[in-house]
Order: C-alpha cells, then sequence, then structure tokens
C-alpha cells in the first residue's frame, strides 16, 4: 500500500507521519468511547468466527476524534488489506469501479468524507454493498449494454463531518451507524500519556492534565498541544531538561495562544468576531465566515460544534447567537454581556 494511502484528508501533510505513528492499531489500544468500541469488538468477533469479512460500518463526528484511526484497526483486527481514498477524489463511476475490481476477499475500502460522494458513483455503491456486485455500462447510445460483475465480500468503512448530507439508501445499507462523542478530560489525559512515551517526552501528571483540558475534546488536537508543549519547553525552558510539568504546559500553552477553555486562535477569533462586531448576533453563516476569513464549512465542520458543546454560540433560525457565558469567557464589558442577555431574553 502506497504511503499516502495511510493518510486522511483531514490531517495536515506536515502532521500526516506523526499522527500515523501516534495511531492504535488495535482496537484494545484505542482510548474512549466505549459503546462504539464493545459495539465493533462483537461485531469484528463474530466476522472472524464465521470466517466473513466484517459488516460495514458509519463513522460520523467532528474531525479529529478518531474515525480514520478506527479504519485502520477494523482492517488490522480482521487481517486484511485496508484501501483508502474520499468522497471529493471519487469524481466519476469509473473511479469506484477501479477500486472495486481491485479488492481481494475481506478487504476493508476506507470512504473519507462519504458525504461527498457524486450521484452517480453513490448509485455504483448500491448493488457493491448490499449484493457485492458491479454493475458496468459498456458503449453509448443504442449501442450500449450493461454487465454485471461479481465482487468478493469486502468492508466498507465510511466516514463524515456531515451526517445529514449522506442519502438514506446510503446510511441504511451500513451495518453499524456511529456517532462519535468528543472525549472526557480523562480519556484525553491517558492519550497525551501514552503519546508522550511514543515521542520519549517527559511528562509528569499536572502538565498531561492541563493539555488534556485544553485539547476541546479531541485526541488530535491533544497531540497537537503536546508536540508544540514539548517544542516550547525544549527552546524556551532549558532549564527544566525538557520536562513537561503544570507550569511549562501552561506557559507552553498560552504562548500558543490557546486558552483555559482550549480556544485557539481562530476559534477565539469567530467567538470575538460575533461578540464585538455583531453585538452578539444573530448573524448568518456566510457573513461570520467572510469576516474572519475563514470557508463556510471550516467555520460550521470545524470551530462551531465545540463552541455549542460549550454553551458559547447557538445556532438560531435568524443566524448564529453568542451566548452571556461567551461574553463572560472573553471578558467584554458588562454593558456588551447585558446586550447578550438581552438577546436570550434574561
Amino acid at each position: 500500500m502506497a504511503r499516502d494511502e495511510l493518510l486522511s484528508p483531514e490531517v495536515e501533510p506536515e502532521e500526516a507521519a506523526v499522527e500515523v505513528g501516534l495511531r492504535p492499531r488495535r482496537l484494545a489500544e484505542f482510548i474512549g468511547q466505549a459503546e462504539l468500541k464493545g459495539h465493533l469488538r462483537v461485531m469484528l468477533e463474530a466476522a472472524r468466527q464465521r470466517g466473513q469479512a466484517a459488516d460495514h460500518f458509519l463513522f460520523a463526528g467532528p474531525p479529529g476524534l478518531g474515525k480514520t484511526t478506527l479504519a485502520h484497526i477494523v482492517a488490522v483486527e480482521m487481517g486484511a488489506e485496508l484501501h483508502v481514498t474520499s468522497g471529493p477524489a471519487l469524481e466519476r463511476s469509473g473511479d469506484l469501479a477501479a477500486i472495486l475490481t481491485k479488492l481481494e476477499p475481506g478487504d476493508v475500502l476506507f470512504i473519507d468524507e462519504i458525504h461527498r460522494l457524486a450521484r452517480a458513483v453513490e448509485e455504483v455503491l448500491y448493488p457493491a454493498m448490499e449484493d457485492y456486485e458491479l454493475d458496468i455500462v459498456l458503449g453509448k447510445g443504442p449501442a450500449a449494454r450493461s454487465i454485471r460483475l461479481e465482487l468478493p465480500r469486502f468492508t466498507l468503512v465510511g466516514a463524515t463531518t456531515r451526517t445529514g448530507l449522506i442519502t438514506g439508501p446510503l446510511r441504511d445499507r451500513f451495518g453499524l451507524t456511529a456517532r462519535l462523542d468528543y472525549y472526557e478530560p480523562e480519556d484525553l489525559r491517558t492519550i497525551v500519556r501514552r503519546a508522550a512515551g511514543i515521542l520519549e517526552v517527559d511528562l509528569d501528571e499536572e502538565g498531561a492534565g492541563e493539555i488534556a483540558r485544553r485539547s476541546r475534546g479531541t485526541p488530535r488536537i491533544a497531540n497537537r498541544l503536546l508536540r508544540q508543549v514539548r517544542d516550547f519547553a525544549q527552546v524556551e525552558r532549558p532549564e527544566t531538561g525538557g520536562r513537561i510539568s503544570g507550569d511549562t504546559a501552561r506557559d507552553g500553552l498560552t504562548f500558543f495562544a490557546v486558552d483555559a477553555l482550549g480556544l485557539d486562535r481562530p476559534t477565539r477569533s469567530i467567538l470575538t468576531s460575533l461578540c464585538e462586531r455583531f453585538g452578539g448576533g444573530p448573524v448568518g453563516l456566510k457573513t461570520l465566515a467572510i469576516s474572519v476569513g475563514e470557508p463556510e464549512d471550516t467555520v460550521e465542520d470545524v470551530y462551531e460544534p465545540f463552541l455549542i458543546q460549550q454553551g458559547l454560540l447557538q445556532r438560531t433560525p435568524k443566524g448564529r447567537m453568542a451566548t452571556p457565558a461567551a461574553f463572560e469567557h472573553l471578558g467584554l464589558a458588562a454593558s456588551q454581556r447585558e446586550r447578550g442577555n438581552a438577546l436570550f431574553g434574561d
């Protein structure tokens, strides 16, 4: 398998090699998402006992929660080859047909951002997932004819950040549809300690806890913050010998503009723009995205979910609105907080 096949489109290229190295390879090593792990354990073990390919899986949730990692784990647990692609990369039905015809019995096909599949490509998936058959049209016009090819039994793993954009017929063909939740701080603390061991970083409990609390419930962010704090300790705190204590972690995270709630500069700028420029809202997504220079999809899929979870932002029919807690977190004037309270009828 080519090296770039292992990389998720969600991961920045410069982080890709590190991300692959830090990923757990077995289900037992995967931390958090206890209910989903239990479902996968039963379904994968049953498939192994029958000597068949596992059922199809659809994993949903914000970026960085482990959807790509779980696809790798499914392949490893089943002792199968993993083939990776993404919805935007499959522009024509022939692109998908070329991949499907190369699959061996039991192989795992991972399609990231599966909600972005073209309709013609999606239609090819239906008989492939359900009947393990592939319909190919040869020729054009009156001379065109259709032939049906048999495919080996394979497992399709789909990942999406936008479950609502997946059509019902496609979603219903998955044997398990699961949404990954944001991680608890204790799970993130364990993930950070594990990553520190792999990276050979001297990290104490207080430092691990500080990084975990500011990781926005996301393992990928936790691993990134660990690497940033490691670099900060090495360069700015040489007297520590590279050891990351609670104080070093706090100083390093402040240096990299990650606040006490874990809001980084782009996330904080969205909240600041909403509160200061638009008086707390309501404001449309397009206007808010333009104000911070970010694509609408990025604002909606990457930044907003955590702000909503923390009670700092609310989506309403009229647009995005900041909550009183957002004004308080940003330390804005009492008059501005009162305006935020008035917007919510408090």
